[in-house]
């Protein structure tokens, strides 16, 4: 089969025995029971390695976010926000409650700004297959498999040379549209047509061979990619930011109001800079505001080496030795816009001064100065257009290694091991300002030659200050930039050390087994040791909060945790070959763990697999799952963040809630009405975690029907219902701002702070308190389908067909207990985050043609339309929008591919991806972080045709 929608349609069937051979044994994920059956109790979808390569992608996230039950997460088209790594999101549970192991164990944590495991590390040319499970597994696999598991099983076994190299890029038409007529409105540049842009070169070798007679064998895989930057500023829909700006008829590009060159918020409103002179005029938003789209990463560049190897050696016909080890290397840019004056409160010590030999006799004016000794309050929102954007250069390199035993002790096998990982991080960020130095720089006066100097200069407090002259055009200096632009360093890594045996044996070799049944009881009993240590150090700059274009201070974090885990599970063959009961089988399975915390959680499932008749299944598994709050959520350090959220209802000449509802939040009467808002749509919160953190817990349900009416037909229909309580996470600070505005309820005002301003936003004074506690719930609802067919056309060679699609039901959250429950199934937007489709779809068809060799392919993708989250009828999510953000349309993709095997050695294979070239959906409201360029690129094509070339040459 071309693609394999579950674990009964299998890419690589388990062959009949041959007379007097016995079936071998293998485990499925989902069970560490060997067993000759390829099925598991719970669906399991399974791509093989020639989808992989019919699929044209050599990232991983890319491959697993076009399954319709993973949802989008951490990859490379993430810039603002991105922790440089790659995650996968089952359900949307979020990758944190997604395990992903390597054939069968478990990754370290991918990074100390991200916990969840870094897709990165596993080279996708090495993939033999890749398992993905769905539901909770935790009973299985141990913490964090509550929404379900993603097993690589890599080729591990290869004789033999094999070099791949794999060349891509980009090819779209500008294909206007309303985001590119926005920009054509406001004159902002528009590109022409891209022939090849956002390049990808790899390449990478596989060597193997058996040694010693046959009993061992050794495989080395060596791998280079190197991906091209994609600016923002590429594509006609991404020319400027929309950010909420779209009116009744038509979107309109939008921008921050820390712009160029500059806002100033004066006793004379708000002002900006008029000419070189130093000339001032009024600041209007509709065309002042600052488009920090352009510069943006819409596909952030990346490098990476990788290695692997694995071996095995027979000791006995009873011991095998085996080891894996794994290296990699991966450096990314995420670019965005340039830093700034984000909001300096020119006050008090900062104030601005009649002295200042660069004030114009407007800005005196302006400012109120009238006379020497005089001074003057300013809150100044400037962007450094001169400095360029703010490059955050990231570094991720991993070691991991596993070494154990496998074998047979009588009716017994056993598998003991070691295993250990480690990942190292480094971060330097780039071309951001100094708060400290923004107050000395824009501190001038005149020195006794009447030259302008900084006065940290005249008085011996920083001899090395330059001014920084902003009051009129083209005067800031390279000087003034150098002084002002200052690096942030972060340093860090992850650990994992897991010690674990795991147990197993038909229960028949001793006569335990049921009369109605031919086949014994299967078990297996494990324990597992494993310890997970972080720790992140910030520089002094980052520590402070002195870096103008962070939100805040950013904070080291460091801890460790072990957990202990018992685990068994049992198989019991219950009817086979009887009326209606073509077989019947019951599995059960149970975890307990124990953590250095001081938490303790059980894991437990059951399950049931029953064929009344040979060509038709039923299963039903039940999951109850738990995840542990990982070293991050329980020991980061408290501070200031951003979060998005549509408009604060409190700002604004006509706010939308009472001066009653206001004053709640801490809004004076002097205020209301006279608010300024965030153009950018972003506020401040403090986050930080908490060691009294209890277990994530879940209940998960799944019942299917698998189908085989024929040879080369199945079909499968599974319903899942899955369901996690005390979720980990901070109050959603929009959430809390809610409540508050419409109960008064004082456990969620008491959390609100506003600044001087009125505002959530402008000043470091203002936030929502966020920090970690075990909140709400999330549940969802669906149904996966699955299909497999393959047709032998005589003459005309044969057809392979297959299908996989998944119903999204419900998506349901409730932030708090008794808060309310909203459905985002359909939805997307700030408070649903990432689209939630109710239905998508991926069909293929492959014609293996008459003439040697060839192979054709075609696929559909489709993704349902979304509305805004805000168009809800649930009074937790309706909000006011207008009619160009109502909703992102659906998507239809058609990819094409050929494979062509010149002869065993040689093979080549072209293909493009949205053949169509069909621009994304775009909106003037999208969600934070995985928003990017007025739509979701971790979703959508967005960037045009994919086109990739492929050759494989073995020997």
């Amino acid at each position: 089969m071309a693609f394999a929608a579950s674990a009964y349609a299998q890419d690589a069937q388990q062959a009949p025995a041959a007379e007097g051979q016995s079936l071998q044994r293998v485990e499925v994920t989902g069970s560490r029971i060997a067993t000759a059956n390829l099925e598991s109790v719970s669906p399991v979808t399974v791509v093989g390695a020639k989808d992989i390569k019919l699929e044209g992608t050599r990232s991983v996230e890319n491959l697993l976010n076009n399954l319709p039950q993973v949802f989008a997460d951490q990859g490379g088209s993430i810039s603002n926000g991105s922790s440089g790594t790659a995650t996968v999101n089952l359900r949307n549970f979020g990758a944190d409650r997604t395990l992903v192991l390597v054939n069968g164990r478990r990754l370290p944590a991918g990074s100390p700004r991200n916990t969840a495991a870094d897709l990165n590390q596993i080279p996708a040319a090495l993939i033999k297959r890749v398992e993905v499970l769905t539901g909770g597994a935790s009973a299985i696999y141990g913490s964090d498999a509550v929404a379900g598991v993603v097993n690589f099983i890599m080729n591990d076994n290869f004789q033999g040379v094999q070099l791949e190299t794999n060349y891509a890029f980009y090819n779209h038409q500008q294909n206007g549209g309303p985001a590119a007529e926005a920009s054509r409105r406001r004159n902002f540049p528009v590109p022409d047509d891209k022939g090849a842009d956002g390049k990808i070169k790899d390449a990478n070798l596989l060597l193997g061979g058996n040694f010693a007679d046959g009993r061992g064998n050794a495989v080395a895989f060596f791998g280079y990619k190197k991906e091209d930057a994609l600016l923002q500023s590429e594509r006609d829909f991404t020319a400027c930011s929309l950010g909420g700006f779209s009116s009744a008829e038509r979107l309109n590009c939008g921008g921050s109001g820390t712009s160029f060159p500059g806002r100033f918020f004066t006793d004379a409103g708000q002002r900006t800079v008029a000419d070189a002179s130093g000339n001032t005029r009024p600041y209007v938003g509709a065309t002042d505001q600052y488009n920090f789209g352009p510069l943006n990463y819409f596909r952030r560049p990346s490098e990476r080496f990788t290695f692997s190897s694995f071996s095995r050696y027979d000791i006995s016909e009873q011991m095998r030795l085996y080891t894996e080890a794994s290296f990699h290397d991966d450096s990314t840019v995420a670019q965005i816009a340039p830093s700034g004056l984000f909001g300096f409160d020119a006050s008090g010590a900062n104030a601005i001064r009649f002295e200042n030999p660069f004030l114009s006799p407007a800005w005196k004016r302006d400012l109120g100065l009238t006379g020497p000794g005089d001074t003057a309050d300013a809150l100044i929102f400037r962007r450094n257009v001169e400095g360029g954007g703010r490059r955050d250069d990231q570094r991720h390199t991993s070691y991991r290694g596993v070494v154990g035993l496998k074998g047979d002790v009588g009716n017994w096998t056993y598998d003991a091991f070691l295993q250990a990982g480690k990942v190292l991080y480094s971060e330097t960020y780039f071309n951001d300002f100094s708060n400290q130095r923004i107050g000395r720089a824009l501190d001038v006066v005149s020195n006794a030659a009447g030259q302008p100097v900084c006065r940290s200069v005249v008085d011996g407090t920083d001899p090395n200050c330059v001014p920084y002259n902003i009051w009129a055009l083209g005067k800031v200096t390279p000087e003034a930039l150098k002084y002002l632009q200052t690096p942030g360093f972060q340093k860090g890594s992850t650990s994992q050390t897991v010690q674990g045996i795991n147990l197993s044996t038909d229960l028949g070799e001793y006569g335990i087994k049921l009369p109605t049944t031919s086949r014994g009881v299967g078990i297996a009993l494990g324990w597992e040791h494993r310890t997970e240590k972080l720790d992140l150090a910030t520089d002094t700059a980052f520590e402070t909060g002195d870096l103008a274009g962070q939100g805040g201070p950013t904070l080291g974090v460091a801890g460790q945790f072990s957990v202990r885990d018992y685990y068994a599970e049992a198989r019991i063959p219950v009817l086979e070959k009887a009326p209606f009961a073509e077989s019947l089988t019951l599995n059960g399975s149970f975890r307990r763990s124990d953590y250095s915390t001081g938490q303790k959680t059980d894991s437990y499932g059951v399950g049931a697999e029953w064929s009344p008749v040979s060509a038709a299944k039923v299963r039903f598994s039940y999951q109850r799952a738990a995840r542990a709050a990982n070293v991050v959520e329980l020991f980061t350090p408290q501070g200031l963040s951003l979060y998005g959220m549509s408009g604060d209802p409190c700002a604004g000449t006509r706010p939308t809630a009472t001066l009653a509802q206001c004053a709640r939040t801490g809004v004076t009467a002097a205020q209301y009405g006279k608010i300024e808002d965030s153009p950018a749509q972003q506020y401040n919160q403090i986050t930080g975690g908490n060691t009294n953190l209890a277990p994530e817990e879940s209940d998960s349900y799944t019942l299917g029907l698998v189908l085989t009416p024929m040879r080369n037909l199945s079909l499968t229909i599974d319903a899942f219902d899955m369901k996690v309580n005390g979720v980990i996470d901070g109050l959603p600070a929009s959430t809390t701002l809610t409540q508050c505005l419409q109960t008064g309820d004082p456990k969620f005002c008491a959390l609100i702070t506003r600044d001087r301003l009125g505002s959530l936003w402008a000043l470091n004074s203002a936030n929502i308190i966020a920090t970690n506690q075990n909140l709400g719930m999330r549940s969802t609802k669906g149904i996966d389908l699955g299909a497999n067919y393959g047709y032998k056309m005589g003459a005309w060679g044969g057809l392979d067909l297959s299908f996989i699609g998944t119903y999204l039901k419900e998506f349901k959250q409730e932030d708090f207990p008794g808060s309310g429950q909203y459905d985002c199934a359909g939805l997307h937007g700030t408070t649903c985050g990432t689209p939630l489709p109710t239905w998508r779809h991926k069909i293929r068809a492959v014609w293996a043609t008459p003439w040697t060799g060839l192979e054709l392919g075609l696929t559909w993708r489709h993704i349902k339309s979304v509305k805004l989250d805000a168009t809800s009828d649930n009074d937790l999510l309706a909000g006011t929008f207008v009619k160009p953000d109502e909703s992102l349309a659906a998507r239809d993709y058609i990819d094409l591919v050929g494979q062509w095997a010149f002869n065993k050695h040689l093979t080549l294979r072209m293909g493009v991806n949205n053949a169509l070239d069909k621009d994304p959906p775009v909106s003037g409201v999208v969600a934070a972080t995985l928003g990017n360029g007025n739509t979701y690129p971790q979703v959508y094509d967005a960037m045009g045709r994919h086109i990739f070339l492929n050759l494989t040459a073995k020997f």
